[in-house]
């Protein structure tokens, strides 16, 4: 018979998964409570929940939810990076702290329902800033309309061209 405590952190462990569209696991295996400390300070300040968590609990909340493919990941010492903002600033100041603490080792994750290993999460990190996409598709966006603009504006451009040539051609000659 399970124990109220165990009860109600599995509660509370499905209620961090259900809200969220992203979630990212680590292995923390050799990091100091010091280190562990600076990056829930950085990932905090991209909204992220950084928290370590017992797989025998996280395996019960997630079972028959959206999450429960990340059941196999759940082995060793896991912490997981619950995001509530862009996913790609969560997953880039993971990267960027694998870099300076190489023991801190991304297992994988779900993004918006969609399961991602390791690889994949490193190549989310990669991706530019949503502003900066969002740029681009604008501007690519924009550059058919604008040389069809150039096109059609260039004809009546060089028609004013001509009769201006021709005027001067008319007043030389009288």
């Amino acid at each position: 018979m399970p124990k109220p405590e165990k009860i109600e952190k599995v509660n509370e462990l499905k209620e961090k998964f259900e809200p969220r569209s992203s979630v990212i696991l680590t292995e923390y295996r050799g990091l100091s409570v010091e280190d562990i400390s600076n990056l829930r300070i950085e990932l905090k300040k991209r909204d992220v929940e950084y928290r370590v968590i017992k797989n025998t609990l996280a395996k019960l909340a997630v079972e028959g939810t959206p999450y429960e493919e990340l059941s196999p990941w759940l082995e060793g010492p896991v912490a997981a990076a619950f995001v509530d903002g862009d996913a790609t600033a969560a997953a880039k100041a993971l990267l960027d702290f694998t870099r300076a603490h190489p023991a801190l080792k991304l297992k994988g994750g779900i993004l918006q329902g969609k399961l991602m290993d390791a690889a994949q999460v490193r190549a989310l990190a990669t991706l530019p800033p949503r502003e900066v996409m969002l740029a681009r598709l604008a501007g690519s966006l924009r550059s058919p309309v604008a040389r069809l603009h150039n096109s059609l504006s260039s004809f009546t451009r060089n028609l004013a061209y001509v009769l201006q040539q021709v005027a001067d051609q008319k007043e030389k000659a009288a």
